[in-house]
């Protein structure tokens, strides 16, 4: 016993431990890259978890994050497919504290630093968060840009915090629908907080909370296990000569923003973002089932615009792409998904393992301050669906590289 304790213990030291690496140099500044892990959490033949890890390891000091990702993995280091633990998301957020030693009055002394983007208080904040796709969607952040952080102020520190919602779908009766978090197939009638669900509410994040249990196949036994999130943030320094900020955007399709550009750019406006909504499965007189196609609209606008640096949506099983649009119809960004069609980690078949992503040529698409955007989000009716999400990731840069270099040798632009 003392023995199989040291191996375990040794093995989760040697997991750990972050990697440390250098890339090329890239725009005057090297980037370095450090792999973590999450605290340790164990999951049964369809169990739930979603729990949230304050103060993780990261990357400190005054730096520009230039990609985040990560990826579920046992006790041993291997990659745990999607069929066997579902990664409904994760998501890291910024926050700061207070520390004047009184640790019973921690939480109280947290703030949280939320993103750029216009949804509501304490709706879709984070800095990044990924799901299902997270294996094979690009993350990078193009040079010259970055994410800055660790720029705290003064008597608070910057830490962050880390959510993790996956689900074991080992021996389950229904794996789709315990992945869509249907409420039946987890015997919920009540929220995390012991509220009455609506009665209309058929599934969701509100059902498939932690602790939680979804429906097993009759006669299905299996074992519990060591599970990690691994997860990879790449960095360099901060240098104001080099690198250029972005702001971090989350449009939501389900936003019911009913406002005016005016309103918007003045902060007037109070948006209603539900993260996630419900599809109706489409006739069953309709012969074609490919014909079954589920469209969601919904207008909005950025206060404050800027150059399209990147961009990304988030969608889950049944998602056929997501477009962000002008007014006018002219298309700002497109992300489709990339569903699996094996049985190994990263290529899972029905599963969505990796979405497509926008890098614009620089200065090539600009939102106007208050500009009213379109955002569409397409899923498949050919069945029905609950929980599912239309999220839009974006990086805006108020600045490109060469007007950067202009400031910089103000004798360039007149000798031109």
């Amino acid at each position: 016993m003392a023995l199989e304790f040291s191996i375990l213990f040794l093995i989760w030291v040697s997991l750990s431990m972050p990697l440390i690496s250098r890339s090329a140099e890239l725009q005057g500044a090297k980037t370095k890259s450090a792999t973590f892990l999450s605290p340790m959490f164990e999951l049964g033949p369809g169990s739930v978890e979603n729990r949230y890890y304050f103060n993780i390891d990261f990357p400190r000091g005054h730096i520009a994050l230039k990609s985040f990702n990560g990826e579920v993995i046992d006790d041993q280091g291997n990659q745990v497919p999607l069929h066997e633990t579902y990664l409904h998301h994760w998501v890291v957020e910024r926050y700061y504290q207070r520390n004047d030693g009184d640790a019973s009055t921690q939480i109280k002394k947290r703030t949280f630093v939320r993103n750029s983007g216009i949804c509501q208080k304490g709706v879709l904040g984070q800095y990044f968060g990924l799901g299902s796709e997270t294996r094979e969607t690009a993350t990078e952040i193009p040079d010259p840009y970055g994410i800055e952080v660790g720029n705290a102020p003064d008597g608070v520190e910057e830490k962050w915090m880390l959510n993790v919602h996956a689900i074991d779908t080992r021996g389950v009766e229904d794996r789709l629908g315990c992945t869509e978090c249907k409420c039946e197939l987890y015997n919920v009638t009540v929220d995390e907080y012991s509220r009455p669900l609506r009665p209309d509410y058929k599934g969701g994040l509100l059902c498939c909370y932690d602790y939680t249990q979804c429906r097993l196949a009759e006669g299905f036994h299996g074992s519990r296990r060591k599970l990690f999130l691994r997860y990879t943030v790449v960095w360099a320094d901060w240098d104001a000569s080099s690198i250029i900020p972005v702001r971090i955007y989350i449009l939501d399709v389900t936003d019911t923003w009913k406002g005016t550009p005016i309103d918007s750019i003045r902060s007037l406006v109070v948006h209603n973002c539900r993260v996630e909504y419900e599809i109706e499965a489409c006739s069953s007189s309709m012969e074609d089932r490919s014909q079954c196609i589920d469209k969601k609209r919904t207008s909005l606008s950025l206060p404050d615009g800027g150059y399209v640096i990147y961009g990304v949506a988030h969608q889950h099983s049944g998602g056929l792409g997501s477009h962000l649009y002008r007014e006018d119809g002219q298309l700002i960004c497109s992300s489709v998904p990339t569903y699996g069609n094996g049985t190994d980690a990263g290529n899972e078949a029905g599963y969505i393992i990796g979405m497509s992503t926008c890098y614009p040529q620089p200065g090539s698409v600009k939102i106007v301050d208050g500009e009213t955007l379109v955002l569409e989000s397409i899923y498949s009716s050919s069945r029905g669906h609950t929980g599912v999400m239309g999220l839009f990731y974006l990086l805006i840069a108020d600045q490109l590289p060469s007007l950067l270099l202009d400031s910089q040798n103000p004798f360039q632009a007149q000798s031109e």
